[in-house]
């Protein structure tokens, strides 16, 4: 059962820090969510989103910094 505490709070305080991260970017205008290239469709009573640059580009950045944790890990 520790671990499963423990495991908690270590998503809880991912879910913290990301969401801190999305607040400070919504500020500071930044377009995450927005790019060009990104889908949205709006229709007369319906409206479809589809980020699929935004998620590109965080696909990318999130490589790069699991790629570099691992090569200090090492």
């Amino acid at each position: 059962m520790a671990d499963l505490g423990k495991a908690l709070i270590f998503f809880g305080a991912i879910i913290v820090v990301v969401g801190a991260i999305m607040l400070a970017a919504s500020r500071a205008n930044l377009p995450i969510g927005r790019l060009p290239g990104d889908i949205v469709y709006r229709g007369r009573n319906t409206s479809f989103y589809f980020p699929i640059v935004t998620c590109i580009i965080l696909s990318v950045v999130l490589s790069l910094v699991f790629w570099v944790i691992g090569r200090f890990q090492r």
